[in-house]
């Protein structure tokens, strides 16, 4: 695969300022992620809060839902949700599955953190406030993923799971496109033996890069290199892995964070493939 300008940008598409990767420009998927702006949410979830879950009013979630779907052309019924649980298990979705939680929580697909499709105009969704959004393309095989990895999805792995689902639909890792998207900088990721005991386990003890001490008895957790490394060993190719590193929070003040603030809203990967009569030939 060519390689191109693995850089990423803010664009306003149909009315929202949306974090995109260049290089998907020309290819059959659109690939976006919501910032906090442009919503009609108030308050601590002020105000593109996509989150059901959270406290805030269900009509304004809806609304700004029905927005990001406008800005991709797309309808809210193309959507589909999952009620993440900070594990690995990944579903493959289709047409039928389309709707599902995007008005209500209780028809979420379940206890799911990573979405996978191989049918064009399916919108899949995976929501976030400090944790790591990831999207998985291979345009060569057409098969999409999006992938919520916190630090305990990341280390049990599961953009693997993605992965796995992927190859089930005919992928080859060595075509995918990985775009990791904001997640709490790893300078203000600060964790506790549980998580470098899990992350000992995952890495075989390989921390370097991974996981620092920060001189106080605990350590700080770079979750954009865990999920680079772990990305790499499955396969993809280190030029097709593109990590947008910015950070939740205050600064740059474009994604929610519930470390910073712990009543907030949640912005999301977006991603589908383009319906084919949007497709290029």
């Amino acid at each position: 695969m060519t390689r191109k300008a693995a850089t990423f940008e803010f664009r306003r598409i149909g009315g929202l300022e949306v974090l995109v990767w260049p290089w998907f420009d020309g290819l059959d998927a659109d690939v976006i992620v919501t910032t906090r702006h442009g919503g009609v949410s108030r308050g601590p979830y002020a105000t593109l809060n996509l989150g059901l879950h959270v406290g805030d009013w269900p009509a304004h979630v809806v609304e700004n839902r029905r927005r990001v779907a406008a800005a991709l052309g797309a309808d809210l019924g193309d959507f589909v949700f999952c009620d993440q649980v900070h594990g690995r298990r990944a579903q493959v979705v289709t047409a039928a599955d389309r709707g599902r939680g995007t008005r209500q929580l209780r028809d979420a697909i379940p206890g799911t953190d990573a979405l996978v499709t191989n049918d064009p105009g399916t919108v899949l969704v995976a929501m976030m406030a400090d944790c790591t959004p990831i999207i998985l393309y291979d345009p060569a095989g057409q098969v999409l993923a999006c992938v919520h990895a916190g630090w305990r999805g990341t280390l049990a792995r599961v953009t693997e799971t993605a992965l796995a689902e992927m190859r089930s639909l005919g992928t080859r890792p060595e075509n995918v496109l990985a775009a990791v998207g904001p997640a709490v900088a790893p300078s203000r990721y600060q964790v506790g033996h549980d998580v470098v005991a899990a992350a000992d386990q995952c890495f075989g003890g390989h921390l370097d890069g991974i996981i620092r001490p920060d001189g106080s008895g605990r350590w700080l957790f770079d979750l954009w290199a865990a999920n680079r490394r772990i990305l790499l060993e499955a396969g993809l190719p280190d030029s097709q892995v593109l990590v947008a590193e910015l950070p939740t929070g205050a600064d740059p003040g474009a994604f929610f964070s519930h470390r910073e603030t712990h009543r907030c809203g949640r912005f999301a990967a977006v991603a589908r493939l383009k319906p084919h009569e949007h497709a290029v030939s």
